[in-house]
């Protein structure tokens, strides 16, 4: 872990476009409170196969427009022709939008249209030749495998791909075993690997919810939680309680053994990520004061 404490912490909150008005509504409501806590940035994702794009785009302009605070779109590459990846990275330079976050992404169901680039650090690679340094790009990491990787080597080989075809920094997909956390950056040390690995926080508010996402992405849940939430039932406010007590705990380590920040995955939601925050005794601005600290 001694190459995540020389990084400033930062800390960001992550949203889905709404699609519906009622969505739109409760997003604003989201996002202005969880703006109060200043955050470095508010990330925003991009569906499959590019589904949300010009969604994904007004996003993240509101954001910004509103809030004063950086918004981070997603960028994914598969099942996306370049001509159209290329207008999306324009687009957003013309907007002043300086950080991304570069994925391989999905493919919408019943598509078998890869496109032209099919992994991340093929991405990371183009937007380096279009726009030179003009982006600071973050990508993926996976401290217990990418759940389509044959082996942890191969997983290593491949996030090290996309480090040495340019990306600045990592976010991981979310997890509750920070001791994955902890190796998966001691393996990146050995390989000489040296960026910000920000450990991605999915605050627990749903059993079902939390079950279906897991079993899609590969993040494990520890057999004792799996438990706990079972025997909570229908208790909405208990299982919150409990997930907000579990992943306090999570960050609490995390962040006094180095790590560089926190990066919530927050469904749209504010209450959970506010409570943690409030748990965690940080401050608004906490990841901006770090950094002014050391000029």
């Amino acid at each position: 872990m001694k190459s995540q404490a020389g990084f400033r912490r930062q800390f960001s909150f992550e949203f889905f476009p709404p699609r519906t008005p009622e969505a739109i509504g409760k997003l604003q409501t989201t996002r202005d409170r969880l703006a109060r806590l200043k955050p470095d940035f508010f990330s925003v994702t991009f569906g499959a196969g590019g589904s949300t794009r010009e969604l994904t785009f007004e996003t993240v302009q509101e954001i910004h427009r509103v809030t004063g605070i950086e918004a981070v779109p997603h960028v994914s590459c598969i099942g996306t022709p370049l001509t159209t990846i290329r207008e999306v990275l324009q687009r957003y330079k013309a907007a002043g939008i300086r950080h991304i976050l570069a994925l391989r992404g999905d493919l919408p169901s019943g598509t078998a249209n890869y496109g032209e680039l099919r992994y991340a650090n093929e991405l990371v690679d183009f937007i380096r030749r279009e726009t030179g340094n003009a982006f600071h790009i973050e990508v993926a990491a996976y401290p217990e495998v990418h759940p389509q990787a044959p082996t942890l080597q191969e997983d290593l080989r491949n996030f090290k791909r996309k480090v040495d075809a340019g990306a600045n920094a990592a976010i991981t997909q979310y997890f509750y075993n920070a001791d994955a956390y902890f190796r998966f950056v001691e393996d990146c040390e050995r390989l000489g690997i040296n960026i910000p690995i920000t450990p991605g926080i999915m605050p627990i508010i749903n059993y079902t919810q939390l079950v279906r996402f897991s079993d899609a992405c590969g993040a494990e849940i520890p057999r004792w939680i799996i438990k706990r939430l079972r025997d909570f039932g229908d208790d909405r406010a208990a299982i919150r309680a409990f997930g907000v007590d579990v992943t306090t705990q999570l960050c609490a380590r995390l962040l006094e053994q180095g790590a560089p920040g926190l990066h919530f995955y927050t469904m749209n939601q504010a209450e959970a990520s506010e409570a943690i925050w409030r748990n965690l005794g940080l401050s608004a601005g906490e990841g901006r004061q770090a950094a002014a600290g050391r000029h």
